[in-house]
Order: C-alpha cells, then structure tokens, then sequence
C-alpha cells in the first residue's frame, strides 16, 4: 500500500520506517528542509536504538522516502498518518492542535481520490471528529475516511514495540476505513498481536487513559518510597512484592525522581482538562501531577541534606539527564527541575550522558560537560545519578569514591545498594525509599 507520514518527529518516522518494513511504499513528511535533507542523506535526527539501520534497510529497497512536498506524498495515497506534535498549550494545560488542524487542511487539498486519514498524533476525545469537519470543510468534494490510530512506542524500545506490540488500537466509522487499516497491520495481524477495533472516541481516550495510569503507577511508588525512608522499609523490596501479584504486575513501579518525557506530562494535563470541560473531574490526575512536580522537588531537598544543607561553592557530578536511558529526549526530565535548583543553590555542576549533551547545553546553562562519569566525579563533593543508563549500572564505585573531594552519592535511581556503596569508601548514601 502506499502510505503518506506527515511529520518526522519520533512518533511518525519510526512508524514511517517501520510501515516500510512491513513491506508498504512510505514517503515521510516534513517541513523542516534541514530535517529532509539529514534524512534524504541517511541520518536520524532522533537517538533510537536500530532506527538508523533499519530505515537505511528501507531506503535502500526502494520502500522509504522523504520529502517536504505534503501534496506529492498524499497523491494516490491509500493511508495519510497525522504523526505532527500536540505540544502543551501555553497557559491552560490543552493539547495544541493547531499543527494537526493545519495538517489536515492541507492533506484535504492534495487528496487525490479515496484515502483514510488517520490520526497517529496523541489527540483529546473528539478530535478526530474535528479533523474529518476541517477536511470537508477545506475540500468538500474529497473522498475519504477518518480512523484514529494512537501509538504507544516506549522511547528507547519503540522499534521492538512496534514490530511486537500488546495491541493496536484503530477506530474507525465506515468498514472501507476498517479494511484498510487491516491491510497496513495485516503483518501483526498475521502473527497473532491483538488489533482492537473501537469507535472513534474510543480509540482516542484509551491513549490518555493508559498513560494516566502508567502515571499513576509511578507517582504511587514514589509516594511509598517517601514513607519507606520515614519507617525504615526498603521500597525496592516493597514493589518485588506487590509486582509479584497478577493483578498489579512488576513494571512502572520503580521508586526514581518524578516521571518525565514527551507523554505523560503533555498527557497527564490534557486529560485532566478535557474532563475539566466536560464537568466530570479527573481527580486521581490532577493529584497526580501535582505529586509529580513535589517529587522531583523532594530530590533536590535530598541531595541538599547529603550536603549539609548547602550546595554552596561545592561541585555535584550529575550522571545522566535525559527522562530515561537510550533516548536523547530532555522533555520534562526531572534533571530541568534539579539541576538548575542546583546551579542557582551556587554548586558547580558537570553532566555527563551518553545522548543528552547536545539538548542538554541549551536546556542546563551554566553546566559544565564531561565526557565519563570518572571525569564528572573527580574531585566533586558529591555524585547524583539521575538516570539508568548502562554505563552508570557497572561504575568501579571505588575508582569512583576515590577520585572525590567528598565520596557522596545521591542514587536517584537505585542502581547501586547502601551497603555496595559503603564498602566502596562512600561516606554518604542516599536512594530512594531505602
């Protein structure tokens, strides 16, 4: 089939490139004439493990391409995806829809014959409905149909989420829409992965309701790790065992500083006003978020105890920065929170992350950049592991310790145990609900 992807963001070119894998013609969209080209010469503007090979793979069978000409990449389309971004808006916590209103604007221009327009962006409840209003609007003669296609890709394990995912969601209104959406996923369908067929609305809201829950899982770990450190329980020996029932299961419930990243956030707020509007509060959500924000504040508060109150004129080593490992997303890290409390708290900060740098120096001012957490760490007076990466799991903690002013770490992440720490010359140690 052949595909349009408008918007080369994370979300729409690694399912451009993977729609290309399962063997559809795609051309991918973007604005960006800067973006277009990287991509046109082979290069991925976004850190993802296996993007780069797999979308060479496709370019170099004929299957993926790149352009910034939306209507030479609708024309003759089967399937147009509206993967552009729904950015927080200023001042009132709603998505902003006005990239995937002015998407659909254009698509309706460039249509050519049937197509099914799908929504892959994360929109509000009865948006979709809206973009099918602005495509009559804008071309009232154009066949076509809407579905609504949420993607749930974990940054940093989002190919394999695609290629293996729990489920897909689609809805849609017409049978016509319904089979074209199962000859684009008829690969998975093949393998048995569960495609679920919802209406509309439907479809849009299990997006928002399965990131508040995540959010929720997370935040409630934090909120008992707190009370961990008040009565002398271990919080990691509390989620092993709550996550051993079936009913609550082990994932999202690792104790750290606060949830970030480019979903739950933006999705978090969204649903939460939505429901404002329709008069039936969300108020587990909007604790939530609230908690969140306490908690990533409650770091700094950790890190200033560990030195003796003050950060003043001392150096603090901070490993990582990104939201998570194996991604270079900075959105809502709680490192924006932390670190510009630490700086302004008068420390001397040096960062080191394996793909957070390039953000990071726009994002951190006043931060200083290294290249090994040995380096970060030398003569520092105390070292703050914000994220998990892999090269932060298995540190020399003793080269570590030796090499400090001052041998104290803040584990935001829990990756090493109290005692590991001890035993390697750390005077000081504090995680997270231990």
């Amino acid at each position: 089939m052949k595909i349009a992807m408008i918007g080369t963001g994370y979300v729409g070119l690694v399912s451009g490139v993977c729609f290309s894998d399962f063997g559809h013609e795609v051309i991918c969209v973007d604005k960006d004439p800067r973006k277009v080209e990287m991509l046109k010469a082979g290069q991925v503007p976004i850190y993802e493990p296996g993007l780069e090979a797999l979308m060479a793979k496709n370019v170099a069978a004929g299957r993926l391409s790149f352009t910034g000409d939306l209507a030479t990449a609708v024309a003759g389309a089967e399937a147009v995806f509206i993967a552009v971004g729904t950015p927080t808006r200023r001042g009132d916590g709603h998505a902003d829809l006005t990239y995937v209103f002015a998407a659909a604007e254009e698509i309706a221009r460039a249509l050519t014959g049937h197509a099914v327009v799908v929504t892959k962006s994360t929109v509000p409840v009865g948006t979709n409905s809206k973009v099918a209003e602005v495509i009559r609007k804008a071309a009232p003669h154009a066949e076509f149909d809407v579905a609504s296609n949420p993607e749930f890709l974990r940054e940093g394990a989002a190919i394999d989420d695609f290629m293996r995912p729990d489920r897909v969601v689609v809805g849609v209104t017409s049978d016509r829409a319904k089979q074209v959406m199962g000859e684009i996923y008829r690969p998975l369908f093949l393998r048995d992965f569960p495609i679920l067929y919802t209406d509309l609305e439907t479809a849009e809201m299990i997006k928002y309701a399965a990131n508040a829950f995540l959010a929720t899982k997370i935040t409630f770990i934090n909120e008992i790790a707190t009370l961990c450190e008040k009565v002398g329980a271990d919080v990691k020996q509390v989620s092993k065992g709550i996550g051993l029932d079936g009913r609550i299961g082990n994932k999202f419930l690792h104790a750290g500083p606060g949830y970030g990243g480019s979903c739950f956030p933006k999705d978090t707020q969204a649903l939460a006003r939505t429901a404002q509007e329709y008069a039936a509060p969300m108020q587990i959500v909007e604790t939530v978020i609230k908690v969140n924000e306490e908690i990533k504040r409650r770091m700094v508060t950790k890190i200033l105890d560990l030195c003796d109150g003050s950060v003043n004129g001392k150096t603090v080593a901070v490993l990582g920065v990104t939201f998570k490992p194996n991604t270079d997303d900075m959105r809502d890290a709680p490192s924006l929170t932390i670190v510009p409390a630490l700086v302004g708290g008068g420390a001397k900060v040096r960062a080191v992350d394996p793909q957070g740098q390039r953000e990071g120096r726009h994002l951190l001012p006043g931060v200083d950049w290294v290249e090994d957490a040995y380096e970060a760490a030398k003569d520092a007076d105390i070292v703050v592991i914000l994220t998990e990466w892999n090269e932060f799991r298995a540190l020399d903690l003793k080269r570590l310790a030796k090499g400090m002013a001052h041998a104290r770490m803040a584990d935001l992440r829990n990756v090493y145990s109290p005692a590991d720490a001890k035993k390697a010359g750390f005077r000081a140690y504090a995680g997270v609900g231990r």
